[in-house]
């Protein structure tokens, strides 16, 4: 059977995406994820389609929007899968910046330790603060800030560099399989809070 094709119950839907049944079914309450198809038994079950739209909801929680603001955007972001792909690439090297400052200032009171001084109190609030950072999703002002920093950056390549980019970019989504794709989501599930 062609994946588009394809049906997942919900227990098994969540078991692989590591969304919560709960949530899934919070999601069809709210009218955000509504299977397409039922069992004789009326048990949900969600095709290729719905996976998709999946994505999106969980993505745009990502970003910070409630569900509310979700329900509001789902079709406009459901219609631009590229762009939604690029905002959450953005979103992740920021993640990825603010995890490699974390991991230097970890490091460093670490090794203050290790060498018997005792690091200042200064020190832990800003540990402290560094990873209360790391647990918050964007809000859609830094989204846009680093969406700015991304725009000037391709301002001040030629073109042949934009056409390498491009090219680089277009080889690495292809080469995603179905189950990379997977663990991405199932990454953010773990993070991504079930109600508003």
């Amino acid at each position: 059977m062609e994946e588009t094709q394809r049906e997942w119950r919900v227990g098994e839907l969540a078991r692989i995406t590591r969304v919560t049944v709960r949530a899934l079914h919070h999601y069809d309450r709210l009218g955000l994820l509504v299977p397409s198809a039922r069992t004789a038994g009326g048990h949900r079950c969600y095709t290729g389609d719905d996976v998709r739209k999946l994505h999106v909801i969980l993505a745009l929680r990502g970003f910070g929007l409630s569900l509310s603001q979700i329900r509001d955007t789902l079709g406009e972001a459901s219609g631009d899968p590229a762009g939604l792909l690029r905002r959450q690439l953005a979103e992740t090297e920021e993640r990825i910046r603010r995890g490699m400052s974390l991991r230097g200032r970890l490091l460093g009171v670490l090794g203050a330790l290790e060498a018997m001084d005792e690091p200042s109190t200064s020190e832990f609030l800003q540990l402290i603060e560094e990873m209360t950072t790391m647990s918050q999703p964007l809000t859609p002002d830094q989204i846009a800030e680093m969406q700015r920093k991304r725009q000037e950056f391709a301002a001040s390549l030629s073109p042949d560099e934009l056409a390498e980019l491009s090219r680089r970019r277009t080889e690495a989504a292809a080469a995603m399989t179905p189950e990379q794709v997977a663990a991405m989501q199932a990454e953010r599930a773990r993070w991504m809070p079930t109600a508003e």
